[in-house]
């Protein structure tokens, strides 16, 4: 039972450290018993290895063109041995794992490609037919067990079908491209050219724009900003005009990274409802939407303009709520109270003060982006409020610091040291500095004042 849990969960995408390693000795163990042991997981991930470079850590009903969601494959594995070819798959499974037994990983991917022969095969017949039929939809996703089970098994078909191509393809690509300007985009150009090539008619399921849709992501995958993908759509144009870029089959490059965008723009919502750190998001869709919108022009009409647009104003809406909420919640933590509502030695709550502090840093990365996000005015305005409030602010923290008592001093402290942080994010770790050495000649005045009086 260990053995398949951990299966199972290799297969979901958890790749824990120590996985790998218990599975082995555990294996080891009951070979050395000669007790059967079920092998779901290895057979499904060599199965599905081909899929590998298009699954994505998102949710199944996620739109991405070209991609799986990875919690979908244990689903969809599921159907295949228990619905769509249960005997073959069954007879196939028992094969294979006696060749991994024996070592003989050439035998085994042998037969994991009768495998695919046979449930693709099987797949082109389940899908078949559907079309627009609604209902027929449904009763897909009801039996496959994922959201977008249509979507889902037509792009497991065209990669399986496409996967000689795909796999060689990705042999002649660079692992990772640092910059993708001219010099490394006619070189793979041309590697994309020649793989679909390789396809002389479509037939057989495979398709010349399929090995473009699937080659791209390939290369995508390889980016260090995988917004510059467009930049072999617009070199294959030899034009930045959105028309004369459709017309080539490297448009897919433009769909390619507004789908992503699109998508990392589902993350932002997602983060900022859960409260987490999002500025690498925002700078992720910044530089995409600042790409296409200089790369390209976008500035006429055209279904990737409006798509962009829908995208700019989206995260719009998602961050000026954010953003002028931010200055409210600093106020409201910093706001001076007379000591009667003070409780004798309380302090502000650590978690309040670690929410303001990531809130008034979030709206400190907003500043960099705002053009392009289209949140210039928010922005502006909260900032504004955010350094005026703290350079007043602090001084009347400060004065009140100076003349507390001992049941409000843990407080006006804690308000005292909360504001330091948020000035830290605003005015920098010179001005904090100061702000702390002012801290602590106030104490020690009033405390040389308070032996004074008793004196």
């Amino acid at each position: 039972m260990l053995v398949q849990e951990l299966e199972r969960n290799l297969l979901r995408g958890d790749e824990s450290a120590g996985n790998d390693l218990v599975l082995q000795e555990l294996r080891r163990a009951i070979r050395s018993v000669a007790q059967p042991v079920p092998r779901i997981g290895d057979v499904a991930r060599m199965f599905f290895l081909p899929i590998e470079p298009f699954l994505v850590d998102a949710r199944a009903d996620h739109k991405r063109i070209g991609r799986i969601a990875r919690v979908s494959l244990e689903p969809i594995w599921s159907w295949i041995v228990r619905d769509l070819i249960p005997s073959e798959a069954k007879a196939l499974n028992e094969d294979i794992n006696r060749a991994l037994v024996a070592g003989d990983r050439i035998k085994a991917d042998q037969m994991v490609r009768a495998l695919h022969e046979r449930a693709t095969q099987r797949m082109k017949e389940a899908v078949s037919g559907i079309g627009a039929d609604e209902k027929a939809r449904r009763r897909l996703a009801v039996q496959v067990g994922t959201p977008r089970a249509m979507e889902d098994l037509n792009t497991i078909l065209s990669i399986l079908t496409l996967r000689d191509v795909l796999a060689d393809l990705a042999r002649r690509l660079p692992p990772h491209i640092r910059n993708f300007e001219r010099d490394q985009v006619d070189p793979v150009k041309m590697h994309l050219d020649t793989a679909a090539a390789k396809i002389t008619v479509d037939t057989d399921g495979m398709r010349k724009s399929d090995v473009f849709l699937y080659g791209l992501i390939l290369v995508m995958n390889r980016l260090a900003a995988p917004w510059q993908l467009i930049h072999i759509a617009t070199r294959a144009a030899e034009s930045d005009e959105p028309a004369r870029v459709a017309e080539t089959p490297y448009a897919a490059a433009v769909t390619i990274v507004l789908g992503e965008t699109e998508s990392m723009v589902g993350e932002l919502r997602l983060e900022l409802k859960a409260g987490r750190p999002i500025v690498s998001l925002l700078k992720g869709i910044h530089d995409a939407a600042r790409g296409l919108r200089s790369e390209m022009d976008l500035s006429v009409d055209s279904p990737w303009s409006r798509q962009l647009a829908a995208i700019r104003a989206d995260v719009s809406g998602l961050l000026k709520t954010e953003i002028e909420a931010t200055p409210g919640t600093v106020r409201r933590l910093l706001r001076p109270r007379p000591a009667k509502e003070i409780a004798p030695g309380s302090l502000l709550d650590a978690l309040d003060v670690n929410e303001a502090e990531a809130r008034v840093e979030f709206v400190g990365a907003c500043r960099h982006y705002a053009s392009e996000l289209a949140i210039n005015e928010a922005t502006m305005r909260a900032h504004s409020e955010l350094t005026l409030y703290l350079e007043t602010g602090t001084k009347v923290l400060l004065d009140s610091l100076r003349q507390a008592g001992d049941a409000d001093r843990p407080f006006r402290q804690s308000q005292f040291d909360a504001a330091i942080r948020f000035c830290r994010r605003v005015f920098g770790g010179d001005y904090a500095n100061l702000l702390v050495k002012a801290a602590e000649v106030a104490l020690q005045t009033a405390s040389a004042e308070r032996r004074a009086v008793r004196v």
